[in-house]
């Protein structure tokens, strides 16, 4: 028989041994539930944030957290811009995720004359993916304004450039600074574009808009050279394909300005 100290030590060793497996049992079923595991970041609170706080940059940050825990209410870093400076509706904790539901969606609802500056006009024309450039057209984008009518005298067809630097203000329900994630998905899409003009521009391109139809070219943003003699094209100067070949002429000259190495070139060419 055990006697003294030693069936206490056994007790204790065997209890030891058994809180060792007991724990590397558990760390392993963890090992096991988070293998595979995609990490993703989210924005999260560094303080507690009371009710009705308005949120500042350094009210958050980031963690990475597993993707099957991330759905489409849980606010993004890309997207960490859109709270900054909207309010809370309820408290939040040291490391809570933000979730867009917290927030004002007062942005969502914003209101477009805000927007307009003073003595231009806001005016909306009909758009299609064909008249917008694919649908690539967005807010603060600058774009050409391009309207083909059947001219009275001739009895044919002409396109011709209306306006030029024309900046879109919005397209659809969404604006420049609109948070699109408060804005449902069937909305983001558009059928209409906004855009910024002078009150007498406004009156051509409703006329116009009655008289034929509006496509839109869209420019660099940092491109604003205005073309002073505008041509038009009619289907006499599409068959004769005089302009058109001076046209070519023009674009190549232009695109081998942007594709080329003037310096490059200049070497090329020196004997």
């Amino acid at each position: 028989m055990l006697k003294g100290k030693t069936p206490l030590i056994i007790a204790l060793g065997l209890g030891l041994l058994a809180g060792i497996i007991a724990w590397s049992a558990i760390k392993k079923k963890e090992a096991d539930v988070r293998k595979g595991w995609n990490l993703v970041p989210v924005v999260v609170a560094t303080q507690d944030i009371p009710e009705g706080t308005v949120i500042t940059f350094d009210m958050i940050s980031q963690r990475q957290v597993p993707e099957q825990f991330v759905t489409s209410s849980v606010v993004k870093p890309d997207s960490a811009n859109y709270v900054v400076g909207q309010k809370v509706l309820v408290a939040l904790q040291t490391g809570d995720a933000l979730l867009w539901s917290q927030f004002e969606t007062t942005k969502a609802a914003e209101r477009l004359s805000t927007k307009v500056q003073k003595k231009v006009r806001a005016v909306a024309i009909e758009a299609r993916n064909t008249t917008s450039v694919g649908g690539w057209v967005r807010p603060n984008d600058h774009v050409d304004v391009i309207g083909t009518f059947r001219d009275p005298q001739t009895d044919e067809n002409v396109a011709v450039t209306l306006l030029q630097n024309v900046i879109v203000l919005a397209t659809g329900k969404v604006t420049g600074t609109t948070n699109v994630n408060l804005i449902p998905e069937n909305q983001r899409e558009y059928n209409n574009i906004t855009l910024m003009v002078i009150p007498e521009e406004a009156e051509i391109l409703t006329l116009a808009a009655e008289l034929g139809s509006l496509t839109l070219s869209l420019r660099n943003e940092d491109d604003v050279d205005m073309i002073e003699e505008r041509g038009r094209a009619t289907i006499t100067t599409l068959l004769s394909g005089e302009r058109t070949r001076v046209l070519e002429a023009k674009r190549r000259e232009i695109i081998q300005i942007i594709k080329g190495n003037p310096t490059e070139k200049s070497a090329a060419s020196a004997p």
